[in-house]
């Protein structure tokens, strides 16, 4: 069994809550703990500033190499990635938009993070984010980049650095969620942005506890979400029968037209309440 802690934060305000998350079997266990105990089990610095760190691209490389995601090459091997579903399509919506990103394509938790964030911006600065940069392989990495860049994993992006009251927003959420041990960020200067970093299992835990404290799951008798996180030998079926479903329930709940998955892709496991 694997523990990690995660301080629980939405967009921009921070619940006095903490969550344990337990991987066991592959399984993330979400159980609320005061946040008085945090510094005693995780222990570490909260992140005060964007500035980066050695310290931050080490986490960066830990986190890379622990979902045992590759660093593409060159486009022909993000395309097989892409093709393989291994890589997702980030295309824009009501909430964001893309600008010069070659690449237009992420891990899966990377677009969730997009869509969340992008969501909350545009309610809170009336405008839509915008994205820069994606998924990057090294042969398009621009000269300037540091070699220990996790770009051509596909679990970094660009944002652009908005002014005033949205960027003072932008920069205490990505710190915010920084603290919550789901993500590092840093501002750049050259060309001003902010290059951040998701850690797609310790992401993808922080999103079910966010919204499982959503006002009103209870009344509406919203469950409990447990998230699996796809590894290599795991098949839809072997997942099913290991928590009591069928292969179709489970293709139902996640909204998947076959049976077919992939390392690195989060399922929903639902538990009832």
């Amino acid at each position: 069994m694997v523990t990690q802690c995660v301080a629980v934060s939405g967009f921009g305000m921070t619940h006095a809550r903490t969550v344990l998350v337990t991987a066991e079997r592959d399984i993330v266990v979400l159980i609320a703990i005061p946040l008085v105990f945090l510094g005693i089990l995780c222990g570490g610095a909260s992140a005060e500033s964007l500035r980066g760190s050695s310290s931050s691209l080490d986490r960066q490389e830990s986190e890379a190499k622990r979902h045992d995601y590759t660093y593409l090459s060159d486009s022909r091997q993000l395309r097989r990635f892409v093709n393989a579903g291994l890589l997702v399509p980030v295309d824009g919506n009501r909430d964001y938009r893309l600008q010069n990103v070659s690449f237009p394509f992420s891990r899966p938790a990377v677009k969730l993070f997009i869509e969340r964030l992008a969501a909350q911006y545009r309610r809170a600065c009336g405008q839509r984010l915008v994205v820069t940069s994606l998924t990057r392989p090294r042969s398009h990495q621009p000269r300037n980049a540091s070699i220990r860049s996790v770009h051509p994993t596909g679990m970094a992006l660009d944002l652009r650095r908005p002014e005033g009251a949205c960027r003072r927003w932008l920069e205490r959420t990505l710190l915010s969620l920084e603290r919550s041990a789901v993500l590092e960020a840093t501002a750049e200067r050259r060309p001003p942005h902010y290059h951040v970093v998701i850690f797609p299992e310790p992401y993808v835990a922080y999103v079910a506890y966010v919204d499982r404290l959503t006002p009103g799951a209870a009344a509406t008798g919203a469950r409990i979400r447990r998230v699996h996180v796809v590894r290599r030998g795991d098949s839809l079926w072997g997942i099913a029968r290991r928590h009591g479903l069928s292969a179709g329930s489970l293709r139902q709940v996640n909204g998947l037209a076959s049976s077919r998955i992939y390392p690195g892709q989060t399922l929903e496991i639902p538990m009832s309440e």
